[in-house]
């Protein structure tokens, strides 16, 4: 979906869990979310996609995002550490990011605000709820708000 200024914006899913990338993938499409999705894996990954490093120096194929979906529970470095490391860098910290993960610990959801992420939300058990989390992500992000996107950063 595109932002006020028109732009499309991409999306940085960070989730380990193949299936669960997969769920959300589907849901964006049944949502009628077009926004263009690109995956990480673990969070070494994540912060590699948003320093261009390695396998993702490529600006045409691993586009900066607009919006951050995080797991917490991921390999190399969890998702309490990137986003600590996001949010302490000048050149990324504006990007919103989203918790979305199984944890419902009120440290997590307490830790996450305090390093200053944007939403937490525990994933679903059903495939209808994640449609309508998405849906209403969408509807958010791309309609009501304004972020500040930069795909030159």
């Amino acid at each position: 979906m595109e932002n006020r200024n028109n732009k499309i914006i991409p999306i940085l899913v960070a989730d380990d869990d193949e299936e669960d990338r997969m769920l959300i993938q589907d849901a964006m499409e049944e949502s009628k979310l077009l926004n263009p999705l690109h995956f990480v894996v673990d969070g070494q990954e994540v912060m590699d996609y948003l320093l261009r490093k390695g396998k993702f120096v490529d600006a045409e194929k691993n586009p900066l995002p607009g919006i951050i979906l995080l797991d917490l529970n991921m390999p190399k470095m969890d998702g309490r550490q990137v986003l600590k490391e996001i949010k302490s860098n000048p050149e990324l910290r504006a990007i919103p990011i989203i918790v979305l993960t199984t944890s419902k610990a009120e440290e997590d959801i307490l830790r996450t605000y305090d390093l200053g992420v944007n939403s937490y939300i525990t994933k679903p058990v059903t495939f209808d709820a994640l449609v309508d989390i998405v849906k209403n992500l969408g509807k958010y992000w791309f309609e009501i708000v304004s972020i500040p996107y930069n795909d030159h950063r």
